[in-house]
């Protein structure tokens, strides 16, 4: 159960590369024992707030303290204090899972008495006891995943940061590793993970805030969020999803058009199907399939920006090429 006081405050954080600004004005308490999601799209300002509070990059203004400690004015203890596990691969492919290991640990000070028992400890919480010795080249992404989130505590920190922990994982190693993380913050973990996985943050997430072109637009639990939406969602595709857009019964709340469905959110959905169906017909257009669902955080983000997170992402990728120019250009400076 979450506490109420701050492990990780943030006060108006701006972060700009150049004339690109990639977080504006970013706010928010992250308290002590919850896991807590930052969800968006590639490119939303997940990664770089990540970096800020665990002291890898400087805000361009703003506040922030991790564990109590200011992140520009102590850095060193911040570090200390946290367990960073990194979107990349930060593992020395060379070297064995125990040789990781013990280099982690030097680097962070442990004595030496300690550092033999901290290894075997986190090899037996990674489920990765029996290939101790073996070279990390030869693991698979998920062995390679458990090993950086254990190694990451070696040092007991009291925050861990997880920067896409799942990414290009299969759908069974991913949950193997929710139930991994789940199990860390029973003990009393606290958890920040950035995510662009809708499910990931459901499951997972006592609390999410959706950051969208570096500001935070929704912060609540999940479920809350949904609840915002007041009704349910029906996805159709017609023959024309446009005029059906404007002849929809007025029970319906709200309509958006992407990709080749028309999504329609109002009370109660199984009781309007008929209607639906008829006022198709009146306007002379066919309903190709229609999907009943609960809200969903992926429509929750469809609600606060008006795009599904896919398309969020296609139109962050769009603008990679400028943003890569302005961040260049604001290293040189």
């Amino acid at each position: 159960m979450a506490g109420e006081k701050c492990a990780v405050s943030i006060e108006r954080i701006v972060k700009r590369f150049g004339k690109f600004e990639a977080l504006k004005g970013v706010s928010l308490c992250v308290q002590e024992g919850e896991i807590f999601g930052l969800l968006g799209p590639n490119g939303a300002g997940k990664t770089t707030l990540l970096s800020i509070i665990s002291t890898i990059m400087q805000a361009s203004s703003g506040k922030a303290s991790v564990n109590g400690f200011d992140v520009r004015e102590r850095p060193d203890d911040v570090r200390k204090s946290i367990g960073m596990v990194f979107q990349e691969n930060s593992l020395d492919i060379d070297l064995t899972a125990r040789e990781n290991l013990w280099f982690h640990a030097r680097m962070f000070q442990l004595p030496d008495e300690k550092i033999p028992e901290k290894s075997k400890e986190a090899l037996r919480l990674a489920d990765l006891e029996e290939f101790a010795d073996k070279e990390i080249k030869k693991f698979s992404g998920g062995m390679k995943r458990r090993l950086e989130i254990f190694r990451a505590l070696m040092h007991e920190p009291k925050v861990l940061f997880l920067d896409e922990p799942t990414l290009g994982l299969d759908a069974q190693t991913r949950r193997t590793l929710w139930e991994k993380i789940r199990e860390l913050n029973q003990k009393g973990m606290t958890i920040i993970l950035t995510t662009h996985y809708m499910e990931e943050a459901d499951e997972l997430c006592d609390r999410i805030a959706i950051i969208d072109h570096g500001k935070i637009i929704a912060l609540d639990s999940g479920e809350e969020l949904k609840k915002k939406l007041k009704g349910d969602s029906i996805i159709l595709e017609t023959t024309n999803n446009e005029a059906f857009a404007k002849k929809l019964p007025k029970f319906v709340k709200s309509a958006k058009i992407h990709d080749s469905q028309l999504s329609i959110t109002l009370e109660h959905a199984e009781k309007h199907i008929e209607q639906l169906v008829l006022a198709a017909r009146k306007n002379k257009i066919s309903i190709k399939s229609m999907t009943v669902q609960k809200p969903s955080l992926e429509d929750v983000f469809l609600s606060f920006t008006g795009k599904t997170i896919r398309e969020a992402e296609l139109d962050e990728g769009e603008q990679f090429s400028e943003r890569a120019k302005a961040i260049r250009q604001g290293l040189r400076r």
